[in-house]
């Protein structure tokens, strides 16, 4: 049988792999996959931590995650294409190079 503590593992693996890929990766669509794989981690912590407790707060806060995520990849993705398109490269360190 699995228990919650198998999830909680599952999902702090997931959150390194993310936060390694943030760390490591310059490609702004790279970073943004990256984080969220950080948030499903988080999604799945919640998950795991309402089925041990025996309450539905955890797939509540899950919507919640969803919707800030949901908004992110909206906002995120919108100006990596803007950026994309007047620079053609989505480098992090060129883009650190804009100037107002």
């Amino acid at each position: 049988m699995v228990t919650p503590a198998w999830y909680m593992l599952l999902a702090a693996a997931l959150f390194v792999i993310g936060l390694a890929g943030v760390l490591t990766r310059r490609n702004a669509l790279i970073m943004f996959m990256s984080i969220e794989l950080m948030l499903n981690a988080v999604n799945l912590t919640f998950i795991a931590a309402g089925t041990a407790v025996g309450s539905l707060a955890g797939q509540v806060s899950v919507f919640f995650v969803l919707v800030v995520a949901a908004a992110e990849v909206v906002v995120g993705l919108g100006i990596v294409v803007a950026v994309y398109r007047r620079r053609h490269t989505a480098d992090i360190d060129t883009l650190s190079e804009m100037q107002g």
